[in-house]
């Protein structure tokens, strides 16, 4: 009897090493998949900021300047920092990349500690969110602008000339988004440990 007593004692602090193991393991888990997206949450950013960054296209445009005389070919550039919302769009990606680095430092220096730091890196996941998707919309506007233009305020569609610069500006998009999408991976990934801790 008072062997199977000291078996069962045995084999319920076995329970509680097995469950201690478990968690750990969770934990390691959690932490390499966060690690992941933070380093693909770097990769998407940077490229966006890069790809849209060095995109440059110079094309002949004819103008008309009085209607009784022929157009004028005139060399025209398209550059990023020639509208306020491609400007607004890198700075922001390279924002976000710097943040995606910066935390992933911070990850590793703190890996098994008990901080508040978790809290910070949470907010500052949700601020990279809002600041990537209102971006995005910014430069998706200004890019849907240029391939359709607007007859309302006589604005005419510029992708048929700069075809090449306006490609590079919707991948760019695409990156940033897909990259404003990881950090709110990260968002909900915390949450989602947030809650498991309060139970």
């Amino acid at each position: 009897m008072e062997s199977q007593s000291q078996y069962i004692g045995s084999n319920s602090g076995m329970d509680g090493v097995v469950q201690k193991e478990g968690k750990v393991a969770n934990q390691r888990k959690a932490g390499t998949c966060e690690s992941i997206l933070r380093i693909l949450a770097f990769m998407l950013t940077l490229t966006a900021a890069v790809v849209l960054g060095v995109s440059k296209q110079t094309e002949i445009v004819s103008v008309k300047i009085v209607p009784t005389l022929p157009p004028i070919d005139v060399p025209a550039t398209a550059k990023w920092h020639y509208l306020s919302a491609f400007v607004y769009f890198v700075v922001a990606n390279a924002i976000a990349c710097a943040y995606a680095a910066f935390s992933l430092v911070l990850l590793f220096a703190n890996r098994g500690t008990k901080s508040s730091l978790g809290l910070v890196i949470i907010f500052l996941d949700q601020l990279m969110v809002a600041l990537l998707f209102s971006c995005n919309g910014a430069a998706a506007a200004i890019g849907l602008m240029g391939y359709r233009g607007n007859s309302h305020v006589q604005w005419n569609k510029v992708c048929n000339v700069f075809g090449r610069f306006c490609n590079h500006a919707a991948a760019a998009i695409v990156l940033s988004l897909l990259g404003s999408l990881v950090f709110m991976y990260l968002v909900v990934l915390a949450a989602l440990g947030l809650h498991r801790r309060s139970k």
